[in-house]
């Protein structure tokens, strides 16, 4: 494969899809072919499954159920759209990808799957690909959910299933970006997301330039 793929992980309300079209437009302007999607939701199937997992009460299933639907997504998400693309010499940039379930069903569930369990799913459903760079955005929750919660009354958003669960799961995911990061250094890279917008999409440009030269 040719192309880049870029991930953007973190909790809620770290303004992740703000600054993927910050970068999508930086990207274009320098010629590359890009294309921006997110997880769950980026294929067709994938809108069909997001409505079951973002969207409703927090125990609507278990844990198991959850998780396998995230990979059921993923694994169609990369047949379908990210390896075509990127065999084609695309970039594509993510909105969540496979750090977001370990994140949110192992880290923020008290491990109520296994770490062991979700290796052997990101085995089956991705081998042993992986993102070429992964940012993490960073914020306190208190501030993340606020600004969450302010976007889903903004827009009319139904997609609160995962902000209405409690602090402390808000508090055990955070760590759990950190921890996957500070595991996989050369592939994280964490920012500080409490920032404005042109701070935050400069630094991501800087890292860009940076790495592949761009």
């Amino acid at each position: 494969m040719v192309g880049k793929f870029i991930t953007f992980e973190g909790g809620e309300g770290t303004g992740k899809s703000t600054q993927i079209k910050l970068l999508d437009d930086f990207l274009k302007v320098k010629d590359c072919d890009v294309i921006t999607t997110k997880e769950p939701g980026g294929t067709e199937l994938g809108t069909e499954l997001r409505k079951l997992l973002i969207t409703g009460s927090q125990d609507k299933m278990d844990a198991i159920t959850e998780a396998l639907l995230f990979f059921a997504d993923r694994h169609h998400h990369l047949v379908s759209k990210i390896w075509p693309a990127l065999n084609a010499n695309k970039w594509v940039l993510s909105d969540r990808f496979a750090d977001s379930t370990f994140a949110y069903q192992y880290y923020g569930h008290n491990a109520r799957v296994s770490y062991e369990n979700l290796q052997s799913l990101y085995k089956l459903a991705v081998g042993d690909f992986k993102p070429d760079l992964t940012f993490i955005l960073d914020i306190e929750p208190e501030k993340g959910l606020k600004r969450s919660f302010a976007r889903a009354l903004n827009e009319k958003s139904k997609e609160l299933r995962f902000e209405n669960i409690d602090i402390e799961f808000h508090k055990r995911l955070r760590d759990g970006f950190l921890k996957i990061a500070k595991n996989d250094p050369q592939r994280c890279v964490v920012l500080n997301a409490d920032k404005t917008i042109e701070e935050l999409h400069q630094e991501i440009v800087h890292v860009i330039t940076e790495r592949f030269g761009c």
